[in-house]
């Protein structure tokens, strides 16, 4: 077994079956600094140390055997949610749970494998529902499912769904997701993933950008709370004036007149939902497409639409 293969097997008694895992950890690429180096090489003194202890039998610290890896990721996914993925260390979150730095790595192998179980741990919150025959509801419900989550662990959005599953909820929703499309007429797996990713893309894409309108609308309220009410309208004012006489910008000055803000927290989720409806009806065309594509590679060719008195017959306006 090698030394790797060894470190991932730092887990709790019980708590984890790596034979039924089987996936390889790919070793993250962050540029380091020489603290940060030296601090990688402390990680792996310290993880081959306790391997070899565990190897004879030995058990953790008597003050810690208490510790659990639930508690031990739950403080970790708290520190990054309050300070981001960059201040997870061992050593911090030892004494998070008020442990010894060396007590963790009898549960966690390193911090690579704590950031998996952490992403797991998100992929629980997440939990992609069980298929109920409407597919569209099913991948709107996976899209709020992941908005809320990656929402309130925006460290998350650079990590979470960039690798092969590694863990047991990570597996369960990937079987869940392949599901959804169950009965729709389509096999080709190239399509299926396409949907989904079309979907965890635009999910993604919409929490960045609500965490852009965050930031700016903390940034502007900053800055106006110096400012009185009358000086704020004024200010508007000017702004929305200089585009209507300046002539150039007509399609901007009638989105202003109209009252319009493309940032107001108000309509958040309307439009998101407006954004994601969007998506849906784009899918719901390439579907029907790659299921005419699927029939027709099969030798089924569906009917010609009926025309003239036939169609009238079938109840088809041609006015429409």
């Amino acid at each position: 077994m090698s030394e790797q293969e060894e470190a991932s097997r730092a887990d709790g008694a019980g708590e984890r079956d790596e034979d039924q895992w089987p996936f390889f950890r790919y070793p993250r690429d962050y540029p380091r600094s020489g603290r940060a180096s030296r601090e990688e090489a402390r990680e792996e003194r310290i993880a081959g140390h306790v391997q070899r202890h565990r190897a004879r039998g030995a058990q953790p610290p008597r003050r810690d055997r208490g510790l659990s890896r639930a508690e031990i990721v739950s403080a970790a996914i708290a520190v990054a949610d309050a300070e981001g993925p960059d201040a997870i260390s061992m050593r911090r979150i030892a004494r998070e749970v008020g442990a010894g730095a060396m007590s963790l790595y009898w549960y966690v192998a390193s911090k690579e494998e704590l950031l998996d179980l952490m992403l797991d741990a998100i992929e629980a919150e997440i939990e992609v529902p069980e298929p109920t025959g409407d597919w569209r509801a099913d991948l709107g419900a996976f899209a709020h499912r992941t908005r809320a989550a990656l929402r309130q662990h925006r460290w998350a959005v650079e990590f979470i769904g960039t690798r092969p599953p590694s863990g047991p909820n990570d597996v369960r929703n990937l079987e869940r997701l392949l599901s959804l499309l169950d009965g729709i007429g389509v096999d080709d797996y190239g399509v299926v993933m396409g949907v989904f990713m079309t979907v965890a893309t635009f999910v993604i894409g919409a929490v960045i950008r609500e965490a852009q309108e965050v930031r700016f609308q903390a940034e502007q309220e900053r800055v106006e709370a110096s400012m009185t009410a009358e000086e704020i309208q004024a200010e508007h004012e000017r702004f929305r004036g200089w585009f209507e006489k300046s002539g150039q910008y007509p399609h901007i000055a009638r989105l202003m007149k109209a009252g319009v803000d493309p940032d107001d927290p108000n309509t958040r989720e309307e439009r998101f939902q407006f954004s994601l409806d969007c998506v849906l009806d784009g899918i719901a065309a390439r579907i029907a497409l790659a299921t005419r594509t699927e029939q027709v590679g099969s030798g089924h060719v569906p009917a010609a639409p009926a025309r003239g008195p036939a169609r009238r017959a079938a109840g088809v306006n041609p006015a429409r």
